[in-house]
């Protein structure tokens, strides 16, 4: 339940009740896709036993791919994974900037130099080496989190006389419904993590257990969340939901937010410059394995992020970017594709439909997401 989950009230007030739908089959799907990525992780023995011979995407996908070229899959599966992390953290940059301002709005600064000041804040990122550090920061995030949850959701049910179901859309514009699709489908990305997580539980015979599970919980609290701050505000939702706050609740709220955002960005940071290190250090090149090439890659990736985020300062709509590009090829269009490829003989008709439908509905989402999400920030940019 990241920080994104502020941004799907948003998502609700373009898509109407369909939105809530997309909430519910996102889950699903995600769902879905998650368990075939994990079944491409494992191969029957000749004993007709299931054994675990690969470790990461990274791997199935170079599997998928050795035909062609032995790395030609991790390259694209790596290129993706980046792509997603950064954008990642453009949007923790774009939302402690927007957080920052709405705390301040008497400071006479521009919203830029408040991203320059949240991007000073987050330069130690550069000396993480461990994912101890930024384990314990997780933490701390997590329960800053469960407030924010909280004090929002209590709010508007505080307000519950003024909620109006008349405020849902039948109908909705094409372009703003895309866009949505992109913003939910962001919200429930993790396949990035799952082989990973799989490979380390104590019992993994109960990972699909697991996965319903979490699935299903996760998107009770993001149609109860979405639900009742869209019906608090209707037309008046805005595209971070804490902006609606009255101001006594918005500081507050705010900083609790902006501590979240700094403390949630070193994650993403530190796994997209991880890749990259690996990535260029299996060249056995001695000079790209040196302490000082890795500072220097964290710094770039760094001042990366902040240029793409005083560019692009629109939360909402660069969510849906990020969401329709890398967020449908990680979640849709590769696990379909890799499981059709690796397990396609072992399948029945049934799973190979429900595959290729994924695929499809993967691909089609993905490409109107991307022309939406792109028209809209041509039409913020004049």
């Amino acid at each position: 339940q990241g920080i994104f989950v502020l941004g799907l009230p948003y998502a609700l007030l373009h898509s109407g009740y369909s939105g809530l739908f997309l909430i519910v089959l996102a889950a699903a799907l995600c769902c879905y896709t998650g368990k075939i990525l994990i079944a491409c992780l494992y191969e029957e023995n000749e004993d007709g036993q299931l054994i675990r011979v690969r470790d990461t995407y990274e791997d199935i996908a170079n599997a998928c791919c050795k035909k062609l070229s032995p790395r030609l899959g991790g390259i694209v599966v790596n290129v993706t994974q980046v792509m997603e992390l950064i954008m990642t953290c453009i949007l923790y940059l774009v939302v402690s900037g927007n957080l920052l301002s709405h705390s301040f709005p008497y400071v006479p600064v521009t919203e830029k130099t408040w991203f320059v000041i949240a991007f000073v804040t987050l330069l130690p990122c550069v000396f993480i080496k461990t994912l101890k550090i930024v384990s314990k920061l997780s933490q701390i995030c997590s329960l800053v989190h469960f407030i924010i949850i909280f004090v929002v959701m209590t709010y508007c049910l505080t307000r519950t006389h003024q909620w109006s179901w008349a405020k849902f859309k039948l109908s909705v514009e094409f372009e703003d419904f895309f866009v949505s699709i992109g913003v939910i489908i962001f919200s429930y990305t993790s396949q990035i993590f799952l082989p990973t997580l799989e490979g380390n539980m104590k019992n993994p015979g109960e990972f699909r257990c697991m996965l319903n599970w979490t699935h299903f919980f996760a998107c009770v609290l993001k149609s109860t969340f979405a639900l009742t701050a869209f019906l608090t505000w209707g037309e008046e939702t805005k595209e971070v939901i804490t902006d609606n706050l009255p101001l006594f609740l918005q500081t507050l709220v705010n900083l609790c937010l902006l501590t979240k955002a700094l403390l949630s960005y070193p994650l993403p940071f530190f796994a997209a410059t991880e890749i990259v290190c690996a990535c260029i250090s299996r060249g056995n090149y001695s000079n790209y394995s040196s302490p000082l090439f890795a500072l220097g890659v964290r710094g770039s990736f760094l001042l990366l992020t902040l240029l793409m985020a005083m560019f692009i300062p629109h939360f909402a709509l660069l969510m849906g970017l990020t969401g329709s590009v890398t967020g449908a090829a990680m979640t849709f269009l590769l696990p379909s594709l890799f499981h059709l490829k690796l397990n396609g003989k072992k399948l029945s008709f049934i799973e190979k439909c429900a595959d290729i439908s994924v695929f499809i509905l993967g691909f089609l989402c993905s490409l109107a997401g991307i022309v939406c999400s792109m028209k809209g920030l041509l039409k913020v940019f004049g």
